[in-house]
């Protein structure tokens, strides 16, 4: 993980007063000995309206305050992962806001100008990464409290498609749309924490089992910009995002436009509609007998939930139905949507004299996500003149959570940026991980284009494969470049004498993907035994013996890789 051992010295040493009001509790003296797991080693923060048992969970509202004798399901998931929660982080209380300063512990301060705002609701969470304090943090994610502090503290925040993590032991905002959101300092760092934390859980009334696309974004991708784009007169946003669409342009992507207004109507409806009813009910006793105990702004959002009806909310809910159609009919024309995470940034005095409008600025571009069914990745593009960070957003439909990441590593990494405000250079990308799989696994070697990196190599991850190990065949094979294949194919022949041992990779692959990789294998290549250099056998890529008959021999290069290199 990144930085994993440097960030423990620090973070250990650092109060809440050293980077404003980060911390609403913090306690890094039970830290787990001798943690196993994917997450072994790994320190993170939670959002203080995510229960974590020994900790009081506390929304930024003093008055109600608990102590919660279980943990939250995500919680108890990346424990059992390894991971350690070492504090709660400050945020906008209630999670009713996307600014950061909404709260009785202090406003969090932006971790490159203190005089600009952190986002939120999440802002503790983000800026203790931004600041290296941990290793990642959970935040929640309503309207986009998960994105924006992200953007504006440089880092990644992960928006899971709903349901896929558990909001059991979360104080709602709108409980059918909440998300528990992830910020971490890389892309692979945040993926290694939602594969931890995500599964169904029968405690969660929205939770859901749904597949995960493996695949990872084509090498030429289509991305949807909105065809109307405002920015509220901040012409350094205006310009960052032009040089992200130019940056992804770069990547590989073809760019087009599309009608942004009816996510603009969505987007509006979160805050003028009945979908407020839903943040009254989530905390309806404790706010009709200590309503004067919470923040005014907050308050004042809230009790507007009083006034609407159950047919308002089915007229709603009907007017979402047909927005999130219009929605699903993109993606069959783009692999991908990319927005600004947020059109501006404002200073913490300016939010003083406008607290809602502002605050209604800022959703823009998030708003909207959740009640449309979208997952969604915040990334970090570049750095303004002025010093602040700007970021972007890729937006898929539910389930895409994994093929977004894989796009926005690529993006990040060509930024050139360092991570968060630590001034710390990106560590190598790496391969991100992948959820378990469930079942029966077949072994696969391939010895061609199949490879890690390779053209067909995508045939491999699309079916949730993972590579186990490079080896060496048994040295009892011939290996041969096959003429006139598209992409270039070699054959591996078994022969009785003068066979050498052949590179190979061996896949783990689910059972029920492995009858549609069979299928795709063209003749005169197949599917056969295949002997390794420690006498094991696998299934694994062989030819007809005939098909070689006029074929360049190549196995004294001893691999592919080998001769591909030599060709060019």
């Amino acid at each position: 993980m990144t930085m994993r051992s440097e960030q423990k010295a620090v973070a250990r040493t650092a109060s809440g007063d050293d980077f404003g009001p980060v911390w609403i509790a913090f306690d890094d003296s039970v830290a787990p000995p001798d943690a196993t797991g994917p997450l072994a080693g790994m320190r993170i923060a939670v959002k203080d309206n995510i229960d974590v048992a020994g900790f009081p969970t506390t929304a930024a509202c003093p008055a109600f305050a608990y102590e919660p004798e279980r943990s939250a399901t995500v919680v108890e998931r990346l424990q059992a992962a390894g991971a350690h929660m070492v504090g709660k982080t400050n945020l906008d209380q209630f999670a009713c806001g996307l600014v950061g300063t909404r709260s009785p512990y202090g406003a969090v301060p932006n971790a490159f100008d203190a005089r600009y705002i952190s986002g939120g609701s999440s802002s503790g969470s983000a800026v203790a990464v931004a600041r290296g304090l941990v290793d990642a943090s959970l935040g929640t994610d309503t309207a986009g409290s998960g994105r924006v502090p992200a953007s504006f503290n440089n880092i990644v925040g992960l928006k899971p498609t709903r349901g896929l993590i558990s909001t059991r032991g979360m104080i709602p905002a709108c409980r059918h749309i909440d998300c528990v959101s992830i910020f971490a300092p890389t892309v692979a760092d945040a993926v290694d924490v939602f594969v931890a934390a995500i599964g169904h859980d029968a405690e969660d009334p929205y939770s859901r089992s749904m597949p995960i696309d493996l695949r990872p974004m084509p090498g030429r991708f289509r991305f949807g910009v909105p065809d109307r784009l405002e920015f509220f007169g901040d012409a350094l946003a205006a310009a960052a995002f032009d040089d992200a669409l130019a940056r992804l342009v770069d990547l590989g992507g073809t760019r087009s436009s599309f009608d942004f207004s009816p996510m603009t109507a969505v987007a509006r409806s979160l805050y003028d509609g009945p979908w407020v009813a839903e943040r009254y009910a989530a905390i309806k006793p404790f706010f009709d007998q200590h309503a004067d105990a919470m923040d005014p702004v907050v308050r004042s959002i809230v009790a507007s939930g009083k006034q609407y009806s159950a047919a308002d909310l089915f007229d709603a809910s009907d007017a979402n139905g047909l927005a999130s159609q219009d929605a699903a009919a993109l993606w069959e024309r783009f692999d991908v949507l990319v927005v600004p995470t947020a059109p501006t940034i404002y200073r913490i005095d300016e939010l003083a004299h406008e607290p809602v409008a502002l605050n209604r600025n800022l959703g823009t571009y998030t708003n909207f996500v959740n009640l449309l069914d979208m997952a969604a990745i915040a990334v970090p593009a570049s750095m303004r003149s002025d010093g602040l960070p700007f970021g972007i957003t890729l937006l898929g439909p539910a389930g895409s959570d994994l093929r977004l990441a894989d796009l926005a590593q690529r993006f990040h990494h060509a930024s050139g940026l360092t991570i968060g405000a630590t001034g710390r250079p990106l560590p190598a990308a790496r391969a991100l991980a992948r959820p378990p799989t469930n079942g029966a696994t077949v072994r696969v070697a391939v010895v061609g284009a199949h490879l890690s990196g390779l053209p067909l190599n995508g045939q491999l991850l699309e079916r949730g494969a993972q590579l186990e190990s490079r080896v060496m065949t048994a040295p009892r094979y011939r290996f041969y470049a096959l003429p006139d294949t598209t992409p270039a194919k070699p054959g591996l022949v078994r022969v009785l004498d003068d066979g050498i041992a052949i590179e190979a990779e061996v896949w783990s692959m689910p059972v029920e993907a492995y009858g549609s990789f069979v299928a795709l294998v063209p003749a005169p290549l197949g599917i056969g035994s295949l002997e390794l250099a420690d006498g094991s056998t696998v299934q694994g890529f062989v030819c007809e013996a005939s098909a070689v008959v006029d074929a360049q021999d190549i196995s004294h290069y001893g691999g592919w890789r080998a001769y591909i290199a030599s060709r060019t």
